[in-house]
């Protein structure tokens, strides 16, 4: 129960008792990044499923509001600051850094924001009702990709959040996760696409930043997400 309270804390705004943990909690944290996922999925779920009885944009915006709301905004920082540090690095990779750490947001990084924002509230509007269920599971979904970043790609930041993650996850946590995820899809088929999804934007963030941070983190998270709504409307009209 402590790292599930110690997940929830770290990827949710919900309030959660305080409690003691060591670096064995905070790595057993680390690999229930999912399940606090499948938390977050059922609280967009559930307003957009109510918001729909008002109108369907009113269930989008509802969902969409939750989605913020539950996470803090936090992966949606760090796509803007990935977006920032892309856009002004110009292939340079110490400047690339230095762009992300710098807490001001610059105009690539509002960019990036608005069109995340402007995607989710229309890929949320043209979910069906039938469709909440499935919308429960991808924020779980896409929560499998640190997982993976952190294994297969070199922090850049060797004492941040990106390291820390690294020594948290092993190989079994991988296997296993998406594993789960193709399990999954066996009911809700979207949901098989998880890995198809993760690992390309592994190759791009390796090829592109030379590793991963708690923000590209959070922008992979983001990223996830958008391309799992964007399949889950394609299954659904097909």
């Amino acid at each position: 129960m402590k790292p599930l309270i110690l997940a929830l804390g770290f990827l949710t705004r919900l309030p959660m008792p305080r409690v003691e943990a060591d670096e064995a909690d905070f790595a057993a944290a680390i690999r229930l990044y999912p399940v606090a996922g499948l938390v977050v999925g059922a609280i967009v779920a559930g307003a957009a499923w109510l918001g729909q009885h008002i109108d369907p944009w009113a269930g989008a915006l509802a969902g969409l509001a939750a989605w913020v709301w539950v996470t803090g905004a936090l992966h949606l920082d760090g796509l803007a600051d990935l977006a920032d540090g892309l856009g002004a690095a110009h292939g340079d990779r110490s400047r690339l850094l230095a762009v992300m750490a710098e807490p001001q947001i610059g105009s690539f990084g509002v960019v990036a924001l608005v069109m995340q924002l402007l995607a989710k509230l229309v890929l949320l509007h043209a979910l069906p009702a039938r469709a909440w269920p499935m919308l429960a599971l991808i924020p779980a979904a896409a929560r499998v990709g640190p997982l993976v970043w952190a294994r297969v790609l070199p922090p850049l930041r060797p004492g941040g959040l990106g390291a820390m993650v690294a020594r948290a996850v092993r190989p079994f946590d991988i296997i296993a996760w998406l594993l789960a995820a193709v399990l999954l899809g066996l009911a809700c088929p979207p949901i098989a696409v998880t890995p198809l999804l993760i690992l390309p934007l592994s190759f791009w963030f390796r090829r592109r930043l030379g590793g991963v941070t708690g923000d590209v983190h959070g922008a992979g998270i983001e990223l996830t997400e958008t391309g799992l709504l964007i399949v889950a409307l394609l299954y659904l009209a097909s």
